[in-house]
C-alpha cells in the first residue's frame, strides 16, 4: 500500500520544515510527499527545497485557497491512500504511517482516523487541547461528530468517486466532505485510539470572531446540504469540544 501525504502551504517558512521532517522520518517506506505551495512570498519554498528528497514532489503556483491546493494534491497523488500533513502540524511519532497501514490491512476500511493533540505554537510539548475521537456509527453524524481532519486517511479511489473538497466552502470544506463521504458515501472507517498528529493552535477557522461565525454558517449549510441535521447538530458539534480542553 502506497500512501500519498499532501502538504498545502502558503507563507509558513517557520514551520514547514518540521512538517516535512515529520513525514521523512516515518518508518513506513511506501510514501510520497506532495508539497502544494500557493506561490508563497516568504522563504517557504527555500525551506522546502533544502529538504527535498526523491520521494517528494513540489508544486508552487497561485491557488484559490487551502481546499483548492488539497484537491490539486489529491489529483496529482499516485498512492492508494491519501493523508494530510498541514504545514503547522507534525506526526506524533515515527511509526504513525505503519499504524495506519496496519489498520487498513486488518479492517479493509475505506478510511482510517485517530486522535489529535492541539499544542502551543511556542512550546509543542505543551498540549492545550486533546481531541479523543471514537468508533464511527452513522447516527453520530447527526450528533455533530466528525473525525479530527488532520488524522484522516482515505483511499484515493473513494475520494475520486465521492468527490473532493467543495471549494465553495472557504473554511468548512473538510466538514462538508466528511459529511458527504461518511453519510451519503457510506465510507467504512476504522478508528485508531491513539494520537496520530499534533497541531499548533491558531487554525484558519478560529482566527477571529468573524471567521468563527462564518465557519458556523458554513457548517450549518453543510449539514443541511447533506441531510444530516440542523441547528441542534451544530450546537452539539460545538459543545462537544469543551471536554477536549481538560488535559492531564
Amino acid at each position: 500500500m502506497k500512501i500519498s501525504i499532501i502538504t498545502a502551504v502558503y507563507n509558513r517558512e517557520t514551520t514547514v520544515a518540521q512538517a516535512i521532517k515529520s513525514v521523512a522520518t516515518q518508518t513506513y517506506p511506501q510514501v510520497e510527499h506532495l508539497i502544494v505551495d500557493g506561490a508563497s512570498s516568504d522563504g517557504t519554498m527555500r525551506e522546502v527545497q533544502k529538504l527535498a528528497h526523491p520521494k517528494m514532489r513540489m508544486i508552487s503556483e497561485p491557488d484559490s485557497g487551502i481546499y483548492d491546493a488539497l484537491n490539486k494534491g489529491v489529483r496529482n497523488a499516485t498512492g492508494d491512500v491519501v493523508g494530510l500533513m498541514h504545514s503547522d502540524d507534525f506526526f506524533a511519532h515515527d511509526k504513525v504511517l505503519e499504524t495506519v497501514v496496519d489498520a487498513f490491512t486488518r479492517t479493509g476500511a475505506d478510511a482510517v482516523y485517530g486522535d489529535l493533540d492541539y499544542v502551543a505554537a511556542d512550546d509543542t510539548a505543551r498540549v492545550i487541547r486533546h481531541w479523543k475521537s471514537k468508533d464511527f456509527a452513522p447516527r453520530i453524524l447527526a450528533q455533530g461528530w466528525m473525525p479530527p481532519h488532520p488524522t484522516l486517511f482515505v483511499r484515493r479511489d473513494a475520494m475520486m468517486r465521492l468527490g473532493l473538497y467543495n471549494t465553495d466552502y472557504r473554511i468548512a470544506a473538510d466538514y462538508e466532505a466528511i459529511l458527504r463521504w461518511f453519510g451519503k458515501g457510506k465510507l467504512k472507517p476504522a478508528y485508531v485510539p491513539e494520537v496520530l498528529v499534533k497541531m499548533r493552535v491558531g487554525g484558519e477557522s478560529n482566527r477571529s470572531f468573524e471567521r468563527i461565525l462564518r465557519k458556523s454558517r458554513e457548517d450549518y449549510r453543510a449539514l443541511r446540504t447533506n441531510g444530516v441535521g440542523g441547528v441542534g447538530t451544530l450546537a452539539w458539534k460545538n459543545l462537544s469540544k469543551l471536554p477536549q480542553f481538560v488535559t492531564k
